[in-house]
Protein backbone atom coordinates (compact mmCIF):
# COMPACT_ATOMS: atom_id res chain seq x y z
CA UNK A 1 0.00 0.00 0.00
CA UNK A 2 1.37 3.27 -0.81
CA UNK A 3 2.27 5.86 1.85
CA UNK A 4 0.19 8.76 2.75
CA UNK A 5 0.77 11.67 -0.01
CA UNK A 6 1.94 15.10 2.38
CA UNK A 7 0.81 17.90 0.27
CA UNK A 8 2.27 20.60 1.96
CA UNK A 9 5.47 19.13 1.73
CA UNK A 10 5.00 18.29 -2.31
CA UNK A 11 4.53 22.22 -2.62
CA UNK A 12 7.69 23.30 -0.94
CA UNK A 13 10.94 23.80 -3.11
CA UNK A 14 13.72 22.03 -3.15
CA UNK A 15 17.61 22.42 -3.31
CA UNK A 16 17.41 22.26 -7.14
CA UNK A 17 13.59 22.76 -8.36
CA UNK A 18 11.25 25.03 -7.34
CA UNK A 19 7.62 24.26 -7.28
CA UNK A 20 6.42 27.52 -9.20
CA UNK A 21 8.42 29.72 -10.94
CA UNK A 22 8.53 33.87 -11.85
CA UNK A 23 7.71 32.81 -15.31
CA UNK A 24 4.61 30.55 -13.79
CA UNK A 25 3.47 33.49 -12.31
CA UNK A 26 4.48 36.34 -15.09
CA UNK A 27 4.43 34.72 -18.05
CA UNK A 28 2.63 31.47 -18.32
CA UNK A 29 -0.58 32.51 -16.22
CA UNK A 30 -1.67 36.07 -18.09
CA UNK A 31 -1.24 33.87 -21.61
CA UNK A 32 -3.17 31.13 -20.43
CA UNK A 33 -6.01 32.99 -19.22
CA UNK A 34 -5.59 34.55 -22.79
CA UNK A 35 -6.33 31.32 -24.23
CA UNK A 36 -9.10 30.54 -21.74
CA UNK A 37 -11.49 33.98 -22.28
CA UNK A 38 -12.72 33.00 -25.65
CA UNK A 39 -14.26 29.53 -24.98
CA UNK A 40 -15.33 31.09 -21.18
CA UNK A 41 -19.37 30.24 -20.29
CA UNK A 42 -20.72 32.69 -18.38
CA UNK A 43 -21.74 32.16 -14.69
CA UNK A 44 -20.11 29.90 -11.96
CA UNK A 45 -16.26 28.16 -12.14
CA UNK A 46 -14.53 25.87 -10.08
CA UNK A 47 -10.95 25.59 -10.01
CA UNK A 48 -9.51 22.81 -9.16
CA UNK A 49 -5.93 22.83 -7.45
CA UNK A 50 -5.74 26.74 -6.72
CA UNK A 51 -2.22 26.44 -4.48
CA UNK A 52 -1.66 29.87 -2.78
CA UNK A 53 -4.19 31.62 -5.07
CA UNK A 54 -2.10 33.22 -7.71
CA UNK A 55 -4.14 32.51 -10.54
CA UNK A 56 -7.38 32.88 -8.39
CA UNK A 57 -7.24 36.26 -8.70
CA UNK A 58 -6.62 36.79 -12.24
CA UNK A 59 -10.15 34.43 -12.43
CA UNK A 60 -11.75 36.66 -10.18
CA UNK A 61 -11.61 39.61 -12.39
CA UNK A 62 -13.81 37.66 -14.74
CA UNK A 63 -15.93 35.66 -12.72
CA UNK A 64 -18.06 36.70 -9.18
CA UNK A 65 -18.58 32.91 -8.28
CA UNK A 66 -15.28 30.86 -7.29
CA UNK A 67 -14.95 27.84 -5.51
CA UNK A 68 -11.67 26.23 -5.01
CA UNK A 69 -10.66 23.37 -4.29
CA UNK A 70 -6.75 22.62 -2.63
CA UNK A 71 -5.11 19.42 -0.87
CA UNK A 72 -2.35 21.52 0.47
CA UNK A 73 -3.42 22.72 4.55
CA UNK A 74 -0.66 25.26 4.04
CA UNK A 75 -1.41 27.00 0.75
CA UNK A 76 -5.46 27.17 1.16
CA UNK A 77 -3.96 29.29 4.11
CA UNK A 78 -1.88 31.32 1.93
CA UNK A 79 -4.70 31.83 -0.77
CA UNK A 80 -7.20 32.77 1.71
CA UNK A 81 -5.41 35.83 3.07
CA UNK A 82 -5.13 37.02 -0.54
CA UNK A 83 -8.71 36.17 -1.77
CA UNK A 84 -10.80 36.87 1.12
CA UNK A 85 -14.35 36.02 1.16
CA UNK A 86 -14.74 36.74 -2.44
CA UNK A 87 -13.79 32.95 -2.75
CA UNK A 88 -15.30 29.82 -1.25
CA UNK A 89 -12.30 27.71 -0.90
CA UNK A 90 -12.27 23.84 0.05
CA UNK A 91 -9.51 21.73 1.47
CA UNK A 92 -9.69 18.18 -0.20
CA UNK A 93 -8.38 15.85 -2.75
CA UNK A 94 -10.26 15.38 -5.73
CA UNK A 95 -10.53 11.87 -5.22
CA UNK A 96 -12.24 12.60 -2.16
CA UNK A 97 -14.33 16.15 -1.71
CA UNK A 98 -17.86 16.25 -2.18
CA UNK A 99 -19.31 19.32 -3.73
CA UNK A 100 -22.87 20.13 -3.84
CA UNK A 101 -23.33 21.71 -7.26
CA UNK A 102 -22.27 21.93 -10.62
CA UNK A 103 -20.13 24.76 -12.44
CA UNK A 104 -20.43 26.22 -16.14
CA UNK A 105 -16.57 26.32 -16.08
CA UNK A 106 -13.70 24.26 -14.49
CA UNK A 107 -10.07 25.09 -14.65
CA UNK A 108 -7.52 22.15 -14.14
CA UNK A 109 -4.23 24.01 -14.50
CA UNK A 110 -0.85 21.83 -14.37
CA UNK A 111 -2.73 19.60 -11.65
CA UNK A 112 -3.61 16.53 -13.80
CA UNK A 113 0.10 15.59 -13.61
CA UNK A 114 0.13 15.38 -10.38
CA UNK A 115 -2.37 12.81 -9.24
CA UNK A 116 -2.78 8.88 -8.62
CA UNK A 117 -5.57 8.65 -10.61
CA UNK A 118 -6.28 11.36 -13.65
CA UNK A 119 -8.58 9.22 -15.43
CA UNK A 120 -10.96 8.72 -12.11
CA UNK A 121 -10.50 12.11 -11.74
CA UNK A 122 -11.57 13.60 -14.78
CA UNK A 123 -14.94 11.19 -14.56
CA UNK A 124 -15.92 12.77 -11.71
CA UNK A 125 -15.38 16.24 -13.53
CA UNK A 126 -17.57 14.60 -16.24
CA UNK A 127 -20.39 13.23 -14.64
CA UNK A 128 -20.54 15.04 -11.21
CA UNK A 129 -19.10 19.20 -11.21
CA UNK A 130 -19.51 20.03 -15.27
CA UNK A 131 -22.35 21.50 -16.16
CA UNK A 132 -24.86 20.01 -19.04
CA UNK A 133 -23.09 23.33 -20.97
CA UNK A 134 -20.01 23.58 -19.27
CA UNK A 135 -16.74 23.37 -20.39
CA UNK A 136 -13.25 22.41 -18.64
CA UNK A 137 -9.92 24.25 -18.83
CA UNK A 138 -7.06 21.58 -18.74
CA UNK A 139 -3.11 22.22 -18.77
CA UNK A 140 -0.70 20.30 -18.56
CA UNK A 141 3.51 20.63 -18.49
CA UNK A 142 3.90 19.79 -22.05
CA UNK A 143 6.49 16.32 -22.66
CA UNK A 144 7.74 17.41 -25.92
CA UNK A 145 8.12 21.46 -25.49
CA UNK A 146 11.30 22.23 -27.04
CA UNK A 147 13.36 23.31 -24.07
CA UNK A 148 12.13 19.82 -22.64
CA UNK A 149 13.93 17.98 -26.04
CA UNK A 150 16.47 19.79 -25.56
CA UNK A 151 17.32 18.49 -21.80
CA UNK A 152 16.92 15.34 -23.60
CA UNK A 153 20.07 15.96 -26.05
CA UNK A 154 21.67 17.40 -23.43
CA UNK A 155 21.65 14.01 -21.48
CA UNK A 156 20.08 15.84 -18.73
CA UNK A 157 16.67 13.80 -18.56
CA UNK A 158 16.08 10.03 -20.10
CA UNK A 159 12.88 11.10 -22.57
CA UNK A 160 10.75 12.99 -23.25
CA UNK A 161 8.19 12.31 -20.80
CA UNK A 162 10.16 11.21 -17.81
CA UNK A 163 9.45 12.60 -14.47
CA UNK A 164 12.31 13.96 -12.78
CA UNK A 165 13.87 13.61 -10.06
CA UNK A 166 12.95 17.21 -9.08
CA UNK A 167 8.97 16.52 -10.43
CA UNK A 168 8.39 13.55 -8.22
CA UNK A 169 9.20 15.32 -5.00
CA UNK A 170 6.79 17.99 -6.41
CA UNK A 171 4.20 15.24 -6.56
CA UNK A 172 4.17 14.58 -10.33
CA UNK A 173 3.17 11.13 -11.61
CA UNK A 174 3.29 11.23 -15.29
CA UNK A 175 4.55 14.05 -18.09
CA UNK A 176 1.76 14.43 -20.50
CA UNK A 177 2.13 15.05 -24.25
CA UNK A 178 -0.91 15.94 -26.50
CA UNK A 179 -2.03 12.90 -27.18
CA UNK A 180 -1.71 11.39 -23.41
CA UNK A 181 -3.70 14.14 -22.14
CA UNK A 182 -6.75 13.54 -25.13
CA UNK A 183 -6.33 10.00 -24.47
CA UNK A 184 -7.19 10.35 -20.10
CA UNK A 185 -9.79 13.23 -20.85
CA UNK A 186 -11.63 10.74 -23.73
CA UNK A 187 -11.10 8.33 -21.06
CA UNK A 188 -12.76 10.50 -18.39
CA UNK A 189 -16.08 11.18 -20.66
CA UNK A 190 -15.40 14.34 -21.77
CA UNK A 191 -15.46 14.93 -25.40
CA UNK A 192 -12.61 17.79 -26.49
CA UNK A 193 -13.45 20.74 -28.79
CA UNK A 194 -10.67 22.82 -28.59
CA UNK A 195 -7.01 21.63 -28.18
CA UNK A 196 -3.51 23.55 -28.86
CA UNK A 197 -0.43 25.05 -27.03
CA UNK A 198 0.60 28.07 -24.54
CA UNK A 199 3.88 29.63 -24.98
CA UNK A 200 6.36 28.30 -28.19
CA UNK A 201 9.42 27.54 -25.22
CA UNK A 202 12.68 26.69 -25.98
CA UNK A 203 14.50 27.45 -22.49
CA UNK A 204 13.86 25.99 -18.81
CA UNK A 205 12.26 27.61 -16.13
CA UNK A 206 15.28 28.90 -14.02
CA UNK A 207 16.33 30.75 -17.47
CA UNK A 208 13.61 32.47 -18.11
CA UNK A 209 13.62 33.79 -14.29
CA UNK A 210 17.26 34.57 -15.31
CA UNK A 211 16.29 36.49 -17.80
CA UNK A 212 13.01 38.21 -17.28
CA UNK A 213 15.23 40.25 -14.49
CA UNK A 214 16.93 41.79 -17.31
CA UNK A 215 16.08 43.85 -20.52
CA UNK A 216 16.60 41.06 -23.26
CA UNK A 217 13.13 40.14 -23.14
CA UNK A 218 10.76 42.23 -24.91
CA UNK A 219 7.06 42.00 -24.83
CA UNK A 220 6.85 41.50 -28.03
CA UNK A 221 9.11 38.87 -27.89
CA UNK A 222 6.98 37.36 -25.17
CA UNK A 223 4.02 37.89 -28.15
CA UNK A 224 5.79 36.51 -30.23
CA UNK A 225 6.34 33.35 -28.56
CA UNK A 226 2.91 33.33 -27.59
CA UNK A 227 1.58 33.59 -31.06
CA UNK A 228 3.74 30.86 -32.48
CA UNK A 229 2.87 28.45 -29.91
CA UNK A 230 -0.57 28.73 -31.93
CA UNK A 231 1.32 27.13 -34.90
CA UNK A 232 3.31 24.84 -33.23
CA UNK A 233 1.74 23.21 -29.86
CA UNK A 234 4.00 20.37 -29.61
CA UNK A 235 6.51 22.62 -29.02
CA UNK A 236 4.96 24.32 -26.58
CA UNK A 237 5.74 24.89 -22.48
CA UNK A 238 1.89 24.20 -21.84
CA UNK A 239 -0.52 21.72 -23.50
CA UNK A 240 -4.35 23.24 -23.77
CA UNK A 241 -7.43 21.09 -24.09
CA UNK A 242 -11.13 23.00 -23.88
CA UNK A 243 -13.60 19.89 -23.03
CA UNK A 244 -17.32 19.60 -22.91
CA UNK A 245 -19.27 16.65 -21.09
CA UNK A 246 -19.89 13.41 -23.31
CA UNK A 247 -22.38 11.41 -23.17
CA UNK A 248 -24.12 11.20 -19.53
CA UNK A 249 -24.40 7.52 -17.88
CA UNK A 250 -26.81 6.60 -15.37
Amino acid sequence: MPAPRDYNDEIRDTVDHQYAYGFDFDVMHPFMLRSFEPFFRCGSLLELGSFKGDFTRRLMAHFSDITCVEASADAIEVARARVGDRVRLVRGTFEEVALDRQFDNIVLTHVLEHLDDPVKVLRRISQEWLSASGRLFLVCPNANAASRQIAVKMGLISHNAAVTPGEAQHGHRCTYSLDTLERDAVAGGLRVVHRSGVFFKALANFQWDRLLKTDIIAKEYLEGCYQLGHHYPDLCSSILLVCEPGARHA
